[in-house]
């Protein structure tokens, strides 16, 4: 037998639907960096991106377990001295729910190019409604 990489130009990149209501953060943030890594593929390689598109719905409905809405707090440095900002997890949920998302998933990715170009592959949105039902997104079991 021969082992077989994957091409680019080969690769049928699927679209994949989750909605994150009442799913723990950290739990969801795993099952997507997979999907989008393409690990739940049987021809993953590590330096092939095989990764498949993931539309995430009602962000502002992800869960987060213990005390995290008032403890968990998120960093903004601007590069200044004084420029730290922080901004609670509850805070960050009422403004902008998508970046818990996108800074969970992000994080547990590889830090290489690979994820340049795999991190684009994830849409999130705060409600029920995304503009990408002409791809036909299939619902993913996380």
């Amino acid at each position: 037998m021969k082992t077989t990489v994957p091409k680019e130009n080969d690769l049928k990149r699927e679209w994949h639907l989750v909605d994150a209501t009442d799913q723990p953060l950290g739990r969801l943030a795993v099952s997507l960096a997979n999907v989008i890594r393409g690990k739940n593929k049987p021809i993953f390689t590590p330096h092939v991106d095989t990764g498949d598109h993931v539309v995430v719905i009602n962000a502002r409905r992800v869960k987060l377990t213990g005390r995290k809405e008032e403890n968990k707090v998120y960093q903004d440095y601007s590069g200044y001295r004084g420029g730290l900002k922080l901004t609670k997890a509850g805070d960050l949920r009422a403004k902008n729910p998508e970046r818990m998302i996108y800074d969970a998933v992000r994080r547990m990715l590889p830090k290489n190019r690979l994820m340049r170009g795999s991190f684009k592959r994830l849409m999130v949105y705060p409600d029920g409604t995304h503009p990408h039902t002409a791809q036909a997104p299939k619902p993913l079991d996380v």
